[in-house]
C-alpha cells in the first residue's frame, strides 16, 4: 500500500524547487522603488529583450487572424521597420506616447513593439469611447502620434485633432515598406521606466491611465513561463526551452491586461501563438476558429463563457481545447458547474481568478484544486504575490475575517499617468496597492465579498456611476440622478439610472442619445426610472445606492 499524496503539499513541494535558489525561477529580494519585494533573480531587463528573444523562434506563427497569419520573424521586422520610421518621420523617442485606438488585431501588437524600440511608451485607449472620451486621452497623455484602424480614424477626424493619425490600413502597410530591412532598433531603458499607459475607469468620474514598467511587464512574462513549467512538473517533465505548441484565443480587448499583457506579450517568450477571432463576438465563428486552428488555452470573461451555455458546442471539434480561465469578473458556481458539464474537457483545466488593471496580473488564482475545495474562492496568492485583507486602519485582520484586499508584487503598477494624488491614495509608502474590493482570506484562498464602491461590471467592463451621472446632470431637464448596476443574465450587471425630473420632462430614448454621443456604449444605462421624489442621501450627502432600486 502507497501512502496517499497531499496534491497541495505536491504543488508547494513543485513551486518551491522551480523558485530555489540556483532554480531556473529562482525568487530573491530586491528593491523596488525603494522597497524590498520579491523578484525573479534571472530575468530580462526589459521588454525589447523580449522582442529580441522572439527572433529564435523563427517562422512559427505568432500572430493568427481568419485571413492573416504572421512569425515572429515577419512580426519583429514589421516592429523594427515601424519604429524606425516613427523615429525618422515623426520624431518619436524615448519618453514619448504613441496612443493606439483599434479594434483588436496584428496591427495594434506592432504598433505596440515599434513603440518598445524607441523606449516611447505606447498607451491602450479603450476602442469603444465615444468622441469627447478620445479627446479627453488625446489631452491626458499628449501622444505624438496616434495610431488607429479606419472607424476609430473617422472619429479622430470628427474630434479634429492636430496630432499625427496613421492609419492601420493605408499608413502602416506603406511605412513598413519603405523602412523596412534595416536593424531592429534598440533605446536603452531601467527596469522602472514606464512601458505602457492603458486606462481603468475611475471613481472621480474619468477614466485614470494605470502606469506599468519594463519591470512590471516583464515580470507578468515570466510568471506565465513559470506556470508553463509548473504545469511540465506535473507531468513529470523539466524545464525546457523549446518553444510552446500552445494556441492562445485572445477575446478580450488588447487595451486590458487579460490580452496584452497576460496573453500577447509572453507569447514572445515562449514560442506559442495568439489566435484572433474578427469583429463582435458571435460563438459560432469563434468556436469555429478554435476548431480550425486547435486553439489550446482560453481567457474569457464569464459573459462569454455564459453565452457558450447557450450553443450547441457538440457542432464543433473542441478536442484541442485544454484550458478556459476566467478573468476579470467573479464566476458564480453555477456557471462553472455548467461549464463542466457543457465541455467535458474543462472538467480538470477550468480556473478562475481575481486581479485588477492596477495589479497588472492576476493577483490570486484558483486552481481545479482550489475550486474542489471551495467553488467560491478565487483562489491562491500567484508565485511573487503577497496579499493582506486590511481592516479601515489599515490593519491586517485575522484569517476569516472579512476587510480591504491589498495587494504587493513586482506586478503592481508605477502608479496613475499625471495623478499623483490618486496614485498615494491607491498605493502606500510600502507598495502595497489598496484594491477598494473586500474580501476574506481562508486556508490561503481569497473569497471577495464585495466590490470596489459602486463599480458595475457589465460583460467584463468596469462602468463607475459617477462618469454617467456627470453627464446625465448636464441634461436641462435632470435636477439629479443616480447611477447603478443590476442583475443581467447575459452580462452579469446592466447599467440602471434613476432620474429626478418633472413629469413628462424627458424620455429615455432622449437621454440615452443624450449619454451616448458622449459616452461609450456600454456605459449607457439600459434601464431607467424616473421620479419626482428626492433621492435618499446619508449624512455626508451622497447618495446610497444600496437603497435604490428600479
Amino acid at each position: 500500500m502507497t501512502d496517499a499524496v497531499d496534491p497541495q503539499e505536491f504543488v508547494a513541494k513543485v513551486a518551491a524547487g522551480l523558485t530555489a535558489p540556483g532554480a531556473p525561477f529562482e525568487l530573491t529580494v530586491e528593491p523596488v522603488l525603494g522597497v524590498p519585494i520579491p523578484v525573479f533573480a534571472q530575468r530580462r531587463a526589459n521588454l525589447r529583450e523580449l522582442l529580441e528573444h522572439s527572433l529564435k523562434w523563427g517562422d512559427r506563427d505568432y500572430l493568427v487572424t481568419e485571413d492573416r497569419r504572421i512569425s515572429f520573424t515577419e512580426h519583429a521586422a514589421a516592429a523594427g521597420a515601424l519604429a524606425t520610421a516613427l523615429a525618422a518621420r515623426y520624431g518619436v523617442g524615448k519618453g514619448d506616447r504613441v496612443a493606439i485606438l483599434a479594434a483588436n488585431g496584428p496591427d495594434w501588437v506592432i504598433a505596440f513593439w515599434a513603440a518598445q524600440c524607441l523606449g516611447a511608451i505606447p498607451v491602450g485607449y479603450n476602442a469603444w469611447w465615444a468622441p469627447p472620451e478620445i479627446a479627453y486621452g488625446l489631452g491626458h497623455t499628449t501622444p505624438t502620434v496616434v495610431i488607429a484602424d479606419g472607424k476609430r480614424a473617422a472619429l479622430l477626424a470628427e474630434i479634429g485633432t492636430e496630432i499625427p493619425v496613421l492609419t492601420m490600413d493605408e499608413d502602416l502597410p506603406a511605412l513598413i515598406a519603405e523602412f523596412g530591412g534595416g536593424e531592429l532598433p534598440a533605446t536603452p531603458v531601467a527596469e522602472d521606466d514606464p512601458a505602457v499607459i492603458l486606462y481603468t475607469s475611475g471613481t472621480s468620474g474619468r477614466p485614470k491611465g494605470v502606469v506599468h514598467s519594463q519591470r512590471n511587464m516583464v515580470a507578468i512574462s515570466d510568471y506565465h513561463r513559470y506556470t508553463d513549467a509548473m504545469l511540465a512538473a506535473f507531468m513529470g517533465q523539466q524545464p525546457s526551452d523549446a518553444p510552446s505548441d500552445r494556441r492562445y484565443l485572445v477575446t478580450a480587448p488588447l487595451f486590458h491586461i487579460a490580452s496584452l499583457h497576460n496573453l500577447v506579450i509572453p507569447r514572445l517568450l515562449t514560442g506559442a501563438a495568439a489566435v484572433f477571432p474578427h469583429g463582435a463576438f458571435d460563438v459560432g465563428r469563434v468556436l469555429s476558429l478554435v476548431e480550425r486552428e486547435k486553439v489550446t488555452n482560453w481567457a474569457a470573461v464569464p459573459t462569454i463563457a455564459s453565452r457558450l451555455l447557450e450553443h450547441d458546442v457538440a457542432q464543433h471539434d473542441l478536442s484541442s481545447l485544454s484550458a478556459l480561465s476566467l478573468n476579470s469578473a467573479p464566476s458564480s458556481p453555477a456557471l462553472l458547474a455548467s461549464l463542466r458539464e457543457k465541455i467535458p474537457a474543462l472538467q480538470f483545466s477550468l480556473t478562475t481568478s481575481y486581479g485588477l488593471t492596477e495589479s497588472g496580473t492576476a493577483a490570486t488564482v484558483a486552481t481545479a484544486l482550489d475550486l474542489a475545495a471551495d467553488d467560491a474562492s478565487v483562489g491562491r496568492p500567484i508565485v511573487g504575490v503577497a496579499v493582506q485583507i486590511r481592516d479601515a486602519e489599515g490593519n491586517a485582520v485575522a484569517d476569516g475575517d472579512e476587510g480591504e484586499i491589498c495587494i504587493r508584487s513586482p506586478y503592481v503598477m508605477l502608479g496613475y499617468w499625471n495623478d499623483d494624488a490618486a496614485t498615494a491614495t491607491a498605493i502606500d509608502d510600502q507598495r502595497w496597492l489598496r484594491s477598494g474590493d473586500f474580501g476574506t482570506m481562508d486556508n490561503g484562498r481569497l473569497t471577495v465579498s464585495g466590490r470596489r464602491t459602486d463599480l458595475i461590471l457589465r460583460g467584463g467592463e468596469n462602468v463607475y456611476p459617477t462618469e454617467i451621472e456627470n453627464v446625465l446632470i448636464e441634461h436641462p431637464a435632470v435636477r439629479d440622478c443616480a447611477v447603478f448596476g443590476v442583475a443581467h443574465p447575459d452580462l452579469g450587471q446592466e447599467v440602471a439610472a434613476i432620474v429626478v425630473t418633472e413629469p413628462g420632462a424627458v424620455d429615455p430614448a432622449e437621454l440615452r442619445a443624450f449619454v451616448g454621443d458622449q459616452l461609450a456604449y456600454f456605459k449607457v444605462p439600459a434601464r431607467w426610472r424616473f421620479t419626482a421624489e428626492a433621492l435618499p442621501r446619508n449624512a455626508t450627502g451622497k447618495v446610497t445606492r444600496r437603497d435604490l432600486a428600479i
